[in-house]
């Protein structure tokens, strides 16, 4: 089986992931005049600047200084109104925890956090400014939504979801083009704490978030065609919270799990997953691909996702694995408890 990743970029869309969430912010702004935004000096990155630029009355850049923007869009919100804030996804769970925590958690304020440039997005940046740990960050916070779209429309659907959403809300998107699943905004629909199935399958499921979907749905399909795998795919946008009726069913259904998430498999998606499964009680062959407790290295994103076995050779390989793995295929399960 070949290594590295299997597209190409001319299968993304004409518009960037952040500019999916611009598009959305803009389109709140004119429904709604308590959304306002702010930056921290960062505005063209994360494409927040859409909104500054239509409406610069409900726009603020408060400088390199992230930690100071969430403190203010806390009391923005203290306020009655509705902040969106945007950095780095790094910076907003590492350097402005503290400040996350105390000020927007702590007081349940509806402070909408949208990071980009996740994961190993940011490619060549380097270690220091991959985000890895950021949905570890964000998932214990109390009253915390965390969300994890896979594509582009399903960031829009998101981000108008996010304003709906009572108490803060964190999403995090990839820098640049993701590949396309939802070729129109109306063919995705969105349901916060709600996975989609995005591939039926009876003989193991894979649960994925962000950009693996698309290399889950690849993978998938590539077992079907070399061993006739059945493989369920599931699009778990929400890490909180989690839809455990979809994992739950993908348990009893399946018996074989694996999960896949650009993001360190320590406190992410598969950890989310794995808690689910463990509180039930139910036994399955269980796996997680993700970053294993290491740092990322340099290089493009495609590669990056290569070397975390997160691309779609990689999951293919692994449902291949995991499909040979031991475990008791009755339907008894009060042997198991």
């Amino acid at each position: 089986m070949a290594s590295g990743m299997t597209y190409t970029m001319t299968e993304t869309s004409q518009l960037s992931t952040a500019e999916y969430y611009g598009k959305a912010l803009c389109e709140l702004g004119a429904e709604h005049k308590d959304v306002v935004a702010l930056t921290a000096d960062l505005a063209k990155s994360t494409k927040i600047g859409m909104f500054g630029e239509k409406f610069p009355d409900r726009f603020f850049n408060v400088g390199i200084a992230e930690q100071n923007m969430f403190g203010v869009a806390a009391g923005l919100a203290k306020n009655g109104l509705i902040p969106f804030a945007s950095t780095f996804a790094i910076v907003a769970s590492a350097r402005s925890l503290d400040q996350v925590h105390t000020d927007i958690c702590y007081q349940n304020v509806p402070v909408k956090i949208i990071a980009t440039h996740a994961g190993t997005s940011f490619g060549q940046a380097g270690s220091t400014h991959h985000s890895l740990i950021d949905m570890t960050c964000m998932r214990v916070l109390p009253h915390m939504t965390v969300i994890c779209p896979c594509d582009g429309a399903e960031t829009y659907h998101a981000v108008k979801a996010a304003y709906e959403t009572p108490g803060p809300v964190y999403i995090r998107i990839n820098r640049g083009f993701d590949q396309i699943i939802y070729k129109n905004l109306e063919d995705c629909s969105f349901e916060v704490g709600k996975a989609k199935v995005m591939n039926e399958g009876t003989d193991i499921t894979v649960i994925a978030c962000g950009s693996c979907v698309y290399q889950a749905i690849q993978a998938a399909e590539m077992a079907q065609a070399d061993a006739g795998i059945k493989v369920r795919v599931l699009n778990m946008h929400t890490i909180k919270p989690i839809d455990e009726e979809a994992v739950m069913s993908a348990v009893m259904d399946t018996r074989r799990i694996i999960t896949v998430e650009d993001h360190s498999v320590m406190g992410g998606l598969g950890s989310a997953v794995a808690e689910v499964v463990a509180k039930s009680g139910k036994a399955c062959a269980f796996k997680m691909l993700g970053h294993q407790d290491e740092f990322s290295t340099i290089g493009l994103h495609e590669d990056l996702m290569s070397i975390a076995k997160i691309d779609a050779n990689g999951i293919a390989e692994t449902i291949a694995e995991v499909m040979h793995q031991d475990f008791e295929a009755d339907d008894a399960w009060d042997d198991e408890f």
